[in-house]
C-alpha cells in the first residue's frame, strides 16, 4: 500500500479545525484533525510533508511519525509543524484500523475498560469557533442561545449549572473563572474583591450541590507564580479535583515550586508538545496528571507514548478535547486503551452541537459515561454535506 494523495479541508465558519485526509492506493482514505492555524498547517502538509510522505506505505507509521517531526524547527512544540503532523498521524492510524477491520483502540492494544468517565468542559456553543482564541475575548457571551452555554451558567449560576449536570448523570466539570480577572491585570496580581469575584462560582456550586460534584480549574497559563500560589489557597477549601495550567508550561523548575505549594493535583498540559517535556516535569514531581491534546502533541502515536511515560511516574493520564469532532473520536479510541486514563474530557455543547453538523458519529455518552466507538478505524468520517460547503477551503497535493 502507498500514500497517493493528501488532502486537506477546512471551512470559514469553523475557521480553527482543519481535517486532512490521506489518500492510498488500496482505496482506503484515512481522516485525521488539528486545531487553530488551519491556514498555516494546510501549507506546511502541502509544501513540506507532502514531498515527504507521498509514495510512503502508510502502515509504517511509527517511521512516517519519526518523518514527519525529525525537521529542525520541529522541536518538542505545538507549533505548526507538531500540528500538521499530529493531523497525520491520527488519519494513519485510521487507515490502519480500516485495513483490519478493526477500531483504532483494537490497534493500540484493546480496551482497558468498557466505559470511561467523563468531564464536562463548561465552554459555549461558540467558544473559540473563530481563529481569535485569546482568553476572554473568545468567549462570545451572551452571542448565542443553545441548550448548552455552560461558559455564560458558570459565570452567571453555576449552582445551578452543577444541578443540570448533576441531574444529566456528569460529576464532574471544569470552569475557568479567573481568566477574565487575568485579563485586567496582566496575570500578575489579583486584589482582595478580584479574589472574592474568581471564588463565587466555587461559592455558588458547593451550596448548590455539596460535594457531589468534582470541580476542575483552568487558569490558561494567565498567571505569574506568586498570583498563581496565591490563588490555589484561597481555591483548596472548595476542594477542586486539579488545578489546570496555572502558569506558562515553560518552566518545570518554576511548575514543580507551585505544585509543592499545594495539596490539589496539578494538571498539565495540552500545550505540551512530544513526550520530552513531560519528562522534564516528571523528573521535577510537577505535575499529578499528564493532559495531552493528540491534535497538538504529535498525534496517537506519541500520544500512547506520553501516556506510558506517566504510567511510569505513575501519574494518571487525561486527554484533552476543547477542538473538534475527529480529535474527541481520536482520544476517546486513546483513553480506552490506556490503563492509566483516569477520566475524558468532553464539552457537551460541542459534541450535541456543531460537531454533529460535521460528522457521521460522535462517541455515545450516556449517564456521565463515554463508551467505545464502534466501527473500523476511527469510526467517523466527514458528512457528504461538508464536501458541498459554499466556505470549503480544499488543498490537494498528489502524485
Amino acid at each position: 500500500m502507498k500514500i497517493t494523495a493528501i488532502e486537506t479541508l477546512g471551512t470559514e465558519e469553523f475557521a480553527n479545525v482543519v481535517w486532512v485526509r490521506v489518500h492510498t492506493d488500496a482505496g482506503i482514505i484515512g481522516l485525521g484533525e488539528t486545531f487553530y492555524g488551519a491556514g498555516a498547517v494546510a501549507a506546511h502538509i502541502h509544501d513540506t510533508l507532502a514531498g515527504r510522505l507521498i509514495g510512503r506505505n502508510p502502515l509504517h507509521i511509527e517511521a512516517l511519525s519519526k518523518e514527519m517531526v525529525n525537521l529542525p524547527m520541529a522541536q518538542s512544540s505545538t507549533g505548526v509543524e507538531y500540528r500538521a503532523a499530529s493531523a497525520i498521524d491520527i488519519a494513519l492510524w485510521d487507515i490502519f484500523g480500516k485495513l483490519c477491520d478493526q477500531p483504532v483502540h483494537q490497534m493500540l492494544g484493546g480496551l482497558c475498560r468498557d466505559r470511561l468517565r467523563i468531564y464536562n468542559t463548561c465552554a459555549g456553543t461558540r467558544y473559540v469557533s473563530s481563529t481569535n482564541i485569546r482568553p476572554v475575548s473568545n468567549w462570545n457571551l451572551g452571542e448565542t442561545s443553545g441548550p448548552y452555554e455552560d461558559l455564560d451558567a458558570f459565570m452567571t449560576d453555576a449552582g445551578a449549572l452543577a444541578e443540570d449536570l448533576l441531574d444529566n448523570g456528569i460529576d464532574a466539570m471544569k470552569i475557568w473563572p479567573f481568566d477574565p480577572i487575568a485579563n485586567e491585570t496582566g496575570g500578575l496580581y489579583l486584589n482582595a474583591e478580584q479574589m472574592r469575584r474568581g471564588l463565587e462560582p466555587f461559592e455558588k456550586i458547593r451550596k448548590a450541590v455539596g460535594d457531589r460534584i468534582d470541580i476542575m480549574v483552568e487558569f490558561h497559563s494567565l498567571w505569574n507564580l506568586p498570583a498563581a500560589k496565591m490563588i490555589a489557597k484561597e481555591l483548596e477549601p472548595y476542594k477542586p479535583m486539579w488545578f489546570e495550567d496555572p502558569i506558562r508550561m515553560n518552566s518545570p523548575q518554576a511548575l514543580a515550586e507551585y505544585a509543592r505549594s499545594t495539596d490539589v493535583w496539578v494538571c498539565a498540559s495540552e500545550t505540551l508538545g512530544s513526550r520530552w517535556p513531560y519528562k522534564d516535569m516528571l523528573d521535577r514531581d510537577a505535575l499529578s496528571v499528564a493532559m495531552v491534546d493528540l491534535c497538538w502533541s504529535g498525534g496517537l502515536t506519541e500520544g500512547r507514548k506520553i501516556a506510558a511515560l506517566a504510567e511510569t511516574w505513575h501519574r494518571p493520564f487525561a486527554p484533552h478535547d476543547c477542538i473538534g469532532p475527529v480529535g474527541f473520536a481520536a482520544a476517546v479510541h486513546m483513553s480506552f486503551s490506556q490503563p492509566n486514563t483516569l477520566i475524558q474530557e468532553s464539552v457537551r455543547a460541542f459534541y450535541r452541537g456543531w460537531y454533529t453538523q460535521l460528522v457521521t458519529a460522535v462517541p455515545r455518552i450516556e449517564g456521565g459515561y463515554v463508551y467505545p466507538m464502534e466501527g473500523p478505524g476511527l469510526g467517523v468520517e466527514l458528512k457528504s454535506d461538508v464536501f458541498e460547503r459554499s466556505d470549503l477551503v480544499r488543498r490537494i497535493s498528489e502524485i
